[in-house]
């Protein structure tokens, strides 16, 4: 029997339970009514999809994960859990996820299935070959803000597609901002993360100009032009406020080009995109 720690490890429960937020609050901002039972659907299929994601992952990369410090008492390079073992319950998992998700709608799952692809299929091969694997995980990485649109309202639009940009556009200088603080890590494994493939100039000037692209979608809808999704002029100032504050942490690391900097941009991104996603809900109730 696997244990309880095991399992959280190799689902990676803390980064899961954060993606289950985005699509909790997306599911939010669309309705009007909360359908309970579609509302624990989404809450567990969407655990599972992205717990799925992250064990398939720890399976393909185990060994590489077995050389670096950040990843070497994973269950799978530690030896806790056999690889077979790992793969039924990733397979478990998925189908636990897009069934949960197909009874809520067919697109949802739909959706969340090209999720798993994605992350396994394409953005963990691509991970030791270039860091564009950086911009093909930002796809299924975008996917979980807009999938609780899509479970709300069985449609796809401008709203969710909003929304999926919003975290698309994120995603860049987040993991940018870790693949700094870790890039030596990464490199004993053999991965690219960082755009240029070293801590340079070019390489921070780049999560400046996502930062930026990021604070524009982010508040995209006070123009009034994304259908039901919408922002009033206090949340606009609000959501620009957190991101000239992210903005400043990346001109930081520009300047400094050192970890600490990194560091405090990369913690930054995760509480930017939480207190946006919490503004969104608070406009629309409030």
């Amino acid at each position: 029997m696997i244990n309880t720690k095991i399992f959280t490890s190799l689902t990676k429960a803390r980064l899961a339970l954060s993606v289950v937020f985005s699509s909790v609050a997306g599911y939010f901002l669309a309705v009007d009514v909360v359908d309970f039972s579609d509302l624990i659907l989404l809450v567990v299929g969407g655990y599972c999809i992205v717990g799925a994601s992250n064990s398939f992952n720890q399976i393909i990369e185990k060994d590489k994960d077995a050389l670096m410090d950040r990843t070497k008492n994973r269950p799978l390079p530690a030896k806790e859990i056999t690889t077979q073992n790992a793969f039924w319950i990733s397979v478990f998992l998925t189908l636990i996820g897009i069934f949960c998700l197909y009874f809520i709608n067919y697109k949802t799952a739909f959706f969340a299935a090209i999720s798993v692809f994605l992350y396994t299929c394409v953005y963990t091969p691509l991970k030791p070959i270039t860091p564009l694997s950086v911009f093909v995980g930002a796809i299924p990485g975008a996917i979980p803000f807009m999938l609780g649109w899509v479970a709300a309202t069985g449609s796809f639009g401008i709203e969710p597609g909003t929304l999926f940009m919003i975290q698309f556009f994120w995603q860049f200088p987040h993991f940018w901002a870790l693949g700094w603080m870790l890039d030596d890590d990464y490199k004993k494994a053999g991965f690219i993360m960082l755009p240029t493939g070293n801590r340079d100039k070019s390489t921070a000037l780049q999560i400046i100009l996502y930062i930026i692209w990021t604070m524009i979608i982010s508040v995209f809808p006070y123009t009034g032009l994304t259908g039901n999704l919408t922002l009033s002029f206090g949340s606009t100032i609000a959501i620009l406020m957190f991101g000239i504050i992210m903005l400043l942490l990346a001109i930081n690391l520009y300047n400094k080009m050192d970890i600490s900097s990194a560091s405090k941009l990369f913690y930054s991104s995760i509480l930017y995109l939480t207190l946006i996603q919490i503004i969104y809900l608070i406009d629309k109730f409030l």
